[in-house]
């Protein structure tokens, strides 16, 4: 019998990750049959799209109700995540959220109890696991070939066209996303957490935006009508596109929600630019930092451990992001350096997306590296990214455990 899946949250993001795979690749297995929005212009286009066959819903009751759901897919704006996660946990569901699961410590705390209380279970789409690339790491961590794990630096760099985006869009407001220490970079303190197998526990950070904001006088409140488009380099250029017509532009009259707003706005208040450390509890040390405005974008990480180092890259736009293969190299301690070739994958994600759902909606799959994130993976990544953010505002370290009630 096919598992029958709901969505809250006719996103962008769950168009593409869940609502047409669930359709078009996995319709053997699995049913999406409601759709539920507070925008029936967006949500009719994404159903016509998407998911043809499933019914729409303004009201979120009413459709878990009426579908009797096996699964609720959580695709909302961040804040709401923790309450269509929770309202979905009580209707008797399993959840699998988009990431960030949520956005601060309180809201983990009421995922955590409800979980708790309901008896269901809440997975995060960490796709980063998934990508071989990053499998290939964890698999050479677990293998032990560095020796006990002491510290890591990780550098990641967003480019100025997709870095620019996260300025223009809901997320640019931490009551929304949580900031970028939340919103993206949960994905990468995931996978510090799950490569080396540590538990977070305090953590430090500074940040500041010193790029986007209020940093030009040649400003408008949006792309679509600035009188500076022609000229602006950030000038929103996808506003033809009949997809972004169809999911942002036209749904526009029900909200007032603009796709594109200027990334040179007083009225942003994430940063730009983030260093974080990260102290585990196991003994580990991590420094990372985070700019979007970098003129290429990509990653690079060093693990250094009692027996060696392992370090490895990779870029997704720039001149180095046309070599066919990303690579690890392992230094050891009698001063060999061996090379391990990954061909680079292709699909969304790095081919992350679709390994993701294979093993959650097709599912009895084994999952020998703990690839399936659950609910304490989600608040570890979040409560990393919150700490930080409680560590701009005061300069203060802050321990996980004085805010999340793990019992």
């Amino acid at each position: 019998m096919k598992k029958r899946y709901v969505l809250a949250g006719a996103s962008g993001r769950a168009f593409s990750m869940f609502a047409k795979p669930i359709t078009e690749k996995f319709n053997d297995v699995a049913e999406l049959t409601g759709i539920f929005d507070i925008n029936m212009t967006r949500a009719e286009y994404f159903r016509k799209n998407a998911a043809p066959q499933a019914r729409l819903y303004r009201d979120f009751d009413e459709m878990m109700n009426t579908e009797k759901p096996d699964v609720l897919i959580v695709a909302t704006i961040d804040r709401y995540h923790h309450e269509y996660i929770i309202r979905g946990l009580e209707w008797g569901c399993d959840v699998i959220t988009e990431k960030p699961m949520t956005i601060d410590a309180d809201r983990c705390n009421q995922i955590l109890e409800a979980e708790k209380r309901t008896g269901r279970k809440v997975n995060v789409t960490f796709n980063c696991r998934f990508m071989p690339y990053v499998r290939r790491i964890k698999e050479l961590l677990n293998e032990g070939i560095i020796g006990d794990i002491l510290n890591v630096d990780y550098e990641y760099l967003l480019d100025r066209h997709h870095g620019a985006d996260y300025f223009r869009r809901w997320h640019s407001r931490k009551e929304n996303s949580g900031g970028l220490l939340v919103h993206k970079a949960t994905h990468h303190f995931d996978m510090v957490n799950w490569w080396i197998d540590q538990t977070p526990d305090v953590i430090y950070a500074n940040g500041d935006r010193r790029f986007y904001g209020p940093t030009r006088k040649e400003t408008g409140e949006r792309c679509l009508t600035c009188p500076y488009k022609n000229t602006c380099e950030f000038a929103f250029a996808e506003t033809n596109d009949p997809h972004v017509q169809g999911m942002y532009f036209i749904p526009e009259k029900e909200d007032g929600y603009m796709r594109d707003r200027c990334i040179f706005s007083d009225q942003i208040n994430i940063e730009d630019t983030m260093s974080v450390a990260v102290r585990y509890k196991e003994g580990a040390l991590l420094t990372y930092s985070l700019v979007t405005y970098s003129p290429y974008e990509g990653w690079k990480i060093a693990f250094t451990g009692t027996k060696g180092r392992l370090e490895a890259a990779s870029y997704h736009t720039g001149d180095r992001a046309s070599e066919d293969s990303d690579y690890v190299k392992f230094f050891n301690d009698r001063g060999e350096v061996i090379t391990y070739k990954m061909p680079k994958a292709g699909g969304t994600h790095a081919g992350g997306d679709v390994r993701l759902l294979e093993m959650l909606i097709r599912g009895n799959m084994p999952d020998p590296l703990g690839q399936i994130a659950d609910v304490r993976a989600g608040i570890n990544s979040v409560m990393i990214g919150a700490c930080a953010n409680m560590s701009i505002a005061d300069g203060k370290p802050h321990r996980i455990d004085d805010y999340i009630h793990w019992t």
